[in-house]
């Protein structure tokens, strides 16, 4: 079951997020960063990304979409 959405246009980029009760995620920041279920893609790299928990998933998107934008 969906727990959150939001979609936000932050300046000319469509920031959107969903969270799931059974751990699935969607974080994406435009075409830059997204993080879903277990990988982590930014400027079109794949990395596999290991959920700990829902502030170490937001931490670590806000950092990655920081260093992006900057």
């Amino acid at each position: 079951m969906l727990l959150f959405q939001e979609k936000v246009l932050a300046g000319a980029v469509l920031l959107e997020i969903e969270l799931h009760d059974d751990l699935r995620y969607r974080l994406r920041y435009g075409d830059l960063v997204e993080y879903e279920n277990g990988r982590r893609r930014i400027r079109g790299r794949v990395r596999p990304y290991e959920f700990r928990s829902v502030e170490q998933l937001r931490y670590d998107f806000e950092q990655d979409v920081a260093a992006q934008a900057a």
